[in-house]
């Protein structure tokens, strides 16, 4: 069974995200030239584990870090799973493979300083560019959601009468987050500005001509704006999503509820927000230590 049927399967039945389709797409095409290359062999689906084990190790020497090589492999395993699910083979050759060891990936969050500072920084701008800017960012860091979800939110996912957003997420599951009071007013604000537009595009955010907005967009302008009052090394909508569920959870937050306004699957995805600053960890061990300083 060819490659596009798989990637029909997940396009249309696993409703997997453009950018997941594209992602799948590329590294199983990248791996079938591989095949045909070194091994000439064009039958992707027939492939021992020893060709994909060779593949692997020719990425790791081209200097590919070990946490793209896992998500090019994670790509073919679900082909294999494809095929195995439409009985095209008998077993998946990488039923045994183990992921390659990768560093844990560390986010740094926005503090709450510097989210504020660059809220702040719009005050007294009325422009499309400034105010359609604020909300997406006010979005980002009230909602926690992601990027791509922000980019496919419709003039419909703004529910003004029940103070709701409704999200798509992964695997196409919807999810609604409560808007604050300061974020809908931002909404009708834009809302003002994008009528003059005169636009018929049915994505809640656009561009100044009118048209859907798009990631590297969204990632240049979070970048620029934050580059203003930080100087952390990354800056993206991911570190805004981070800075969501870090500053709820040290307010208080319950994990299961930061859990569901994230969207996530597991509890386990969600804990990676449950560190604590260096200097809040350092205030709660000499409080909470017998032998520490309590007057620190």
């Amino acid at each position: 069974m060819s490659i596009l049927h798989f990637i029909e399967y997940i396009n249309y039945e696993k409703k997997y995200s453009p950018f997941t389709i594209t992602a799948y797409k590329k590294d199983i095409e990248s791996f079938k030239v591989f095949c045909e290359k070194e091994f000439n062999e064009s039958n992707v689906s027939i492939v021992p584990y020893s060709i994909i084990r060779s593949w692997i190790i020719s990425l790791v020497e081209n200097g590919i870090t070990n946490r793209t090589i896992n998500r090019k492999v994670s790509s073919l395993k679900s082909y294999f799973n494809f095929l195995l699910k439409t009985k095209q083979i008998d077993q998946s050759p990488l039923r045994k493979h183990q992921s390659l060891k990768v560093a844990k990936k560390i986010n740094v969050p926005f503090s709450q300083k510097e989210m504020f500072a660059v809220l702040q920084g719009f005050e007294d701008t009325d422009d499309f560019k400034s105010v359609r800017d604020k909300l997406l960012i006010e979005l980002l860091y009230s909602t926690g959601m992601r990027r791509s979800e922000l980019i496919d939110l419709k003039n419909t996912s703004i529910d003004l009468s029940q103070s709701i957003v409704k999200v798509r997420g992964k695997r196409n599951k919807e999810r609604q987050i409560p808007l604050l009071n300061s974020v809908i007013e931002s909404i009708e604000n834009y809302k003002i500005q994008k009528a003059k537009l005169q636009t018929t595009n049915d994505h809640f955010f656009v561009t100044s001509k009118g048209e859907k907005i798009y990631p590297t967009l969204v990632y240049r302008l979070i970048n620029d704006y934050f580059s203003k009052v930080s100087v952390k090394t990354k800056k993206s909508p991911h570190v805004i999503r981070h800075s969501f569920a870090t500053h709820l959870l040290n307010e208080g937050a319950d994990l299961n509820a930061v859990k569901e306004l994230l969207g996530h699957s597991s509890l386990a995805s969600t804990q990676v927000y449950t560190h604590s600053s260096l200097k809040d960890l350092k205030i709660m061990y000499n409080h909470a230590h017998p032998r520490g300083n309590k007057n620190n």
